[in-house]
């Protein structure tokens, strides 16, 4: 089906969302990065990541050690001081706050 956007006073058809999806990225990838593209660090700090957003989604407290687990559980490791520094983030400004922060994902085009 078509949308009918009204512009400038007139009205256009336009095609639906759907046909302008971006395609996925393929599995294995992190914003269209290959996950063996990104650093040791980089791999550390989205383990991290997505382990508090499990527990966060969870109810469960997103502590060091609950991250820790999750992560060595997923066949992983991460350095020590990973765990720490996140857990001390999110209490520091929480993780709802966090979330809507969302990512630094590119701009936008001028206009």
């Amino acid at each position: 089906f078509w949308l009918k956007l009204a512009r400038a006073g007139t009205l256009v058809e336009a095609p639906p969302a759907a046909e302008f999806a971006i395609p996925p990225a393929p599995l294995g990838t992190m914003a269209n990065v290959p996950v063996a593209d990104l650093s040791k660090e980089q791999q550390d700090e989205l383990l991290c990541t997505y382990a508090a957003l499990i527990l966060h989604d969870d109810g469960a407290d997103v502590t060091a050690q609950g991250m820790t687990n999750l992560i060595k559980a997923a066949g992983c490791t991460v350095e020590a001081y990973w765990p720490m520094l996140m857990t001390k983030m999110i209490n520091n400004v929480g993780m709802d706050a966090l979330i809507k922060m969302g990512g630094g994902g590119g701009g936008g085009g001028g206009g």
